[in-house]
């Protein structure tokens, strides 16, 4: 992509560069530029903007708690599950590849799909709760319901409650 760029005589590249300010009070009409070199200011004529946000994903957050890549990106251990019982994966953080809203949508619905059968799992583990090989019942996560206890949603108090099970999963 980067070589028909190149080739394209529509293209113009300004290279150490940074936008300061878009400039147009309906409608984009120009960008106010600043070369990050020498300081110096100018103004680029434009009928459009289009921001590429970065490659970095925004996973600090989960930091030694989910698996991450040497660049930052989750690590689905299964399709979209990580490797916290109940805590899933999708899009820009898992997507070091094509990094793209589609991509995010579709992975989206993937992890709602997994969640769900996941949720079934755990209700019907809960439903038949067994003991286990010391006698100790089993207890499945529960996850944290909204105020019409219809959906189930991850809240601050679950993730820390999942990383200190993970810590001692891991010990």
């Amino acid at each position: 992509m980067q070589d028909r760029a190149f080739k394209n005589p529509k293209i113009s590249f300004v290279w150490d560069t940074e936008v300061a300010e878009v400039l147009g009070d309906e409608e984009v009409n120009g960008l106010r530029l600043s070369n990050l070199k020498t300081g110096e200011e100018s103004t680029l004529p434009v009928q459009g903007l289009f921001l590429a946000i970065g490659h970095k994903p925004n996973t600090d957050l989960f930091k030694g708690v989910i698996d991450t890549d040497k660049a930052g990106y989750i690590v689905p251990s299964e399709f979209t599950t990580t490797n916290i019982p109940g805590v899933f994966a999708a899009g820009d953080v898992t997507d070091h590849r094509y990094r793209q809203a589609v991509t995010a949508a579709g992975d989206g619905c993937r992890t709602a799909i997994d969640m769900e059968r996941w949720l079934e799992a755990q209700a019907e583990a809960e439903r038949s709760t067994e003991g286990n090989e010391a006698g100790q019942e089993r207890r499945p996560l529960r996850m944290n319901r909204t105020r019409n206890n219809e959906k189930p949603i991850l809240t601050a108090g679950k993730m820390a409650e999942l990383r200190r099970e993970s810590r001692e999963l891991r010990a």
